[in-house]
């Protein structure tokens, strides 16, 4: 048998009564701390919390002096009794002390219970989290703006989530789970799952707004296709229904189309362009690589719904099938000669085949071409040059041809400017003459009728009108210094030498 004497105070033992005695020290502890004491014959535990004296009874013993855990106003911790199984929250503002078998209801067995300690969940007004209690599987959604703490057996399934701001272009999609229907919300507010936890967010979907030149295809619940085009007012813009979906077009992009990857919800109906490059071989067998470009559009959308899944890959996979065709019937050169008829040719011939997946080729054009093999190209390179250096030398003789006739031309205009101009010069030479002509025998006539009445003769009078002509003939000569001489005709003249001598009179000349 044991027995505890406390002190203070004096103790005798009787002799042959107690075999065996000894002091032990009582356990102060301060209003932080508490023990866990053992009975080792019970094997019960239990808590001594200070501030105290803590002193141990007949066959206890102290385990460990631990520190109580200090809870804020925004803290829980959830505990668990290892032998009961009961769990408990304890929630701020308080000092918190364990029972002696509880530990942490989210730990391992023997971790310390700080380390369970958590924090509430602060909800602003526009958040929300999802809640679930373990026990019953009964969820509920708490909304803010509040802390939210959890009860024994309840868990956060989710983080704490931003209401959905539905506007004229945001709506949420919400499936019940009690009755798994779906709907679309699209009335303004600020969207919050219901606190039961029935509704569940499937989706946010955002407005779907067309251009006037774009399209797109909604397939519904019954696998139905409509089709909306934003050139049509009451289609450019419209939330998805529950249990629809944009159809997403998978196109091949690349020159020679060989990936096929590009995907598209939304088809933009303008004309536009599309290159394209693959090899051909002509009959006498030069492999070329032949590059160009589509200018089309997509004229009837229900109809390349209807015929194509991959619209591009078709449209150049067919012109490349029908170039290869056309190449492989002429030579390099007949190729080089009529490249742009052949390219017409193709585009033509099969206009029904673009019809029918709703496709309109406004032009097809060759680009340029090159040839596969190096060698190849190196021959063709030279026959190019020389092609090129041909055209250059006739497009330069061309040039000289055409200065030299522009000079012939420019000379031909030239004499017949002169001739004109002689031509001229004639008429007002004899205008000229004329009028000088006229004025003579203005004159002469005048003079002539003015001495009729003092010379009668007609000769004498000429006679004197030629005297005075010469002498204003003689008078213009002299006036420039002119030494003139005179034939004995041009003066009448005549000489007679005196050379008479005493035997006779002198001879005469």
């Amino acid at each position: 048998m044991q027995r505890v004497e406390d002190g203070p105070r004096t103790v005798f033992l009787w002799p042959f009564t107690y075999q065996k005695a000894w002091k032990r020290r009582a356990t102060s502890l301060d209003p932080s701390e508490y023990v866990v004491v053992k009975n080792r014959l019970s094997g019960e535990k239990r808590v001594e919390q200070g501030p105290k004296l803590c002193r141990l009874q007949p066959f206890d013993e102290e385990l460990q002096v631990r520190k109580a855990i200090p809870l804020k106003a925004n803290e829980f911790v959830q505990l668990k009794d290892e032998v009961t199984g009961a769990v408990r929250v304890v929630v701020g503002e308080t000092m918190l002390v364990p029972g002696a078998n509880e530990v942490g209801a989210n730990s391992e067995s023997g971790c310390p219970v700080a380390r369970s300690v958590r924090s509430a969940v602060d909800l602003k007004f526009f958040e929300w989290i999802r809640i679930e209690d373990k026990r019953t599987g009964v969820t509920r959604v708490e909304r803010g703006e509040k802390l939210v703490f959890l009860d024994a057996y309840e868990e956060f399934v989710t983080s704490p989530q931003r209401a959905v701001e539905v506007d004229d272009e945001t709506a949420v999609l919400i499936r019940n789970n009690r009755t798994g229907q779906q709907h679309l919300v699209t009335e303004k507010m600020l969207y919050i799952p219901a606190s039961d936890g029935s509704e569940e967010i499937i989706e946010i979907r955002r407005l779907q707004k067309l251009a006037d030149y774009e399209a797109c295809i909604v397939r519904g619940k019954d696998g139905g296709d409509t089709f909306y085009f934003g050139k049509n007012s009451d289609e450019r813009s419209f939330f998805l229904p529950p249990h629809s979906q944009l159809v997403e077009h998978c196109w091949s992009r690349g020159r020679r189309r060989e990936v096929r990857d590009l995907l598209l919800t939304t088809i933009d109906l303008r004309p536009m362009y599309m290159s394209f490059e693959f090899n051909c071989r002509t009959s006498d067998n030069v492999e070329l690589v032949l590059e160009g470009s589509f200018f089309w559009e997509i004229a009837d959308l229900k109809a390349m719904m209807k015929f194509t899944a991959d619209t591009t890959g078709d449209v150049c996979n067919h012109a490349r099938s029908k170039f290869i065709e056309r190449v492989s019937k002429v030579t390099l050169q007949q190729f080089m000669t009529d490249i742009n008829g052949i390219a017409q040719a193709v585009h033509k011939d099969d206009d029904i085949f673009y019809q029918q997946r709703g496709v309109l080729i406004h032009s097809l054009e060759v680009t340029g071409y090159r040839c596969a093999e190096e060698t190849t190209a190196r021959i063709l390179e030279q026959i190019i040059q020389e092609t090129t250096n041909r055209m250059n030398r006739l497009q330069q003789q061309e040039s000289e041809n055409e200065v030299h006739l522009f000079s012939i031309k420019g000379e031909i205009e030239e004499e017949k400017a002169k001739e004109d101009l002689l031509q001229v010069q004639v008429i007002n030479s004899n205008a000229r003459s004329q009028m000088q002509g006229l004025a003579e025998a203005e004159r002469v006539k005048s003079f002539l009728v003015a001495l009729e009445e003092t010379v009668p003769a007609v000769e004498m009078r000429v006679a004197l009108w030629s005297v005075l002509r010469k002498e204003d003939a003689l008078k213009a000569v002299s006036s420039n210094g002119a030494q003139l001489w005179y034939t004995p005709s041009d003066v009448n003249l005549s000489i007679e030498a005196d050379c008479r001598t005493k035997s006779g009179p002198a001879p005469s000349l």
